[in-house]
């Protein structure tokens, strides 16, 4: 516990009986309750977490292996029920440090956000030590996330090092939650239509021997698709169900300019190639006129969604003004 605050860290455990240990061992004492969520492990996971005689220890069990998501979903559950004020995730492959769970608590703490992040991108330093493939991967779907979540501040969405205020854990659909690794984007997505704070909190991972169940084939695929399935979720919730806002209808309009115009003027100019003749000046102009409109809607939308980005308050004493 910390300031009055009761402290619970969920940690999805699959496969990590080589790691578990090692991060149970560093768990700060400020925990109160640490909701272990074995997702159907086939090696020696279990045995290891009950080999540690640490009475905060709560081991939840799947029978068979559901997704990181729904490990969280399940851990999110029983942290509730155990009355707990803040949540953290951590990973039981020690790519997160439980020592700097005080950090990441610390603008929830403050009253200053709702939801922190770690984010290893503040530490330029240490994305040397980051596998290629992976630090690729994660600047594509950062830019991606940026534009599906609303969060357009949050500099490594991927991070799954998080902590949550309760009373706005309590407010999201658990059953609703990605089952997969989508787990983080879709968390960030279903806050911002809530209107929740988000901090970054800088801070190193760690990569050692680990093996990630991730399949990037599939995950270039499917992520981005669900990023704009979420992206047009957000939108309904926030700027059309919740309260109706200029984004919606920017985003409306000028879509259907844009399109409207992409199409006409690609009727026109296959209609006239197949007769042999240029399209004429007053046609060009016809088809680019809704398009160039369309065009500065949408943009025009992004910038209000960019300001409409819910911030964590400033630090007392800093000078800086940021909205919520």
């Amino acid at each position: 516990m910390i300031d009055g605050s009761k402290i619970a860290v969920v940690i999805p455990a699959y496969h990590v009986e080589r790691q578990i240990q090692e991060v149970l061992g560093r768990m700060p004492p400020i925990v109160d309750r640490i909701v272990i969520v074995d997702d159907g492990s086939t090696d020696g996971t279990v045995e290891a977490v009950g080999a540690i005689g640490d009475r905060r220890i709560l081991l939840l069990r799947h029978q068979g292996n559901q997704g990181v998501g729904a490990a969280m979903a399940t851990g999110f559950r029983a942290a509730l029920l155990e009355g707990a004020d803040l949540v953290v995730k951590c990973d039981g492959d020690g790519q997160m440090d439980p020592a700097d769970i005080p950090t990441l608590l610390a603008p929830l703490l403050q009253g200053r956000a709702d939801y922190s992040k770690g984010c290893r991108f503040h530490h330029l330093q240490e994305l040397n030590s980051m596998p290629r493939i992976r630090l690729g991967g994660n600047i594509v779907l950062t830019l991606l996330t940026k534009f599906a979540s609303g969060y357009w501040h949050v500099l490594d969405p991927q991070n799954g090092f998080v902590a949550i205020r309760s009373d706005v854990l309590r407010r999201l659909h658990l059953d609703r939650l990605a089952r997969g690794y989508f787990f983080e984007n879709d968390m960030l997505i279903r806050l911002n239509a809530l209107e929740a704070r988000v901090a970054d909190v800088p801070m190193p991972s760690h990569y050692g021997d680990e093996k990630s169940a991730l399949r990037p084939a599939r995950a270039a695929v499917e992520f981005p698709l669900r990023l704009v399935a979420g992206f047009f979720r957000r939108v309904f919730w926030r700027y059309m169900f919740y309260d109706v806002s200029p984004v919606a209808l920017f985003l409306i309009v000028g879509a259907a300019l844009f399109l409207a115009g992409s199409l006409l003027g690609a009727y026109f100019w296959i209609h006239n190639a197949l007769l042999g003749r240029a399209t004429p000046t007053g046609t060009v102009i016809l088809a680019a006129t809704p398009i160039i409109l369309g065009f500065q809607l949408l943009l025009q939308a992004v910038v209000l969604d960019v300001q409409n980005s819910p911030r964590a308050d400033p630090m007392p004493g800093s000078g800086k003004i940021l909205s919520r």
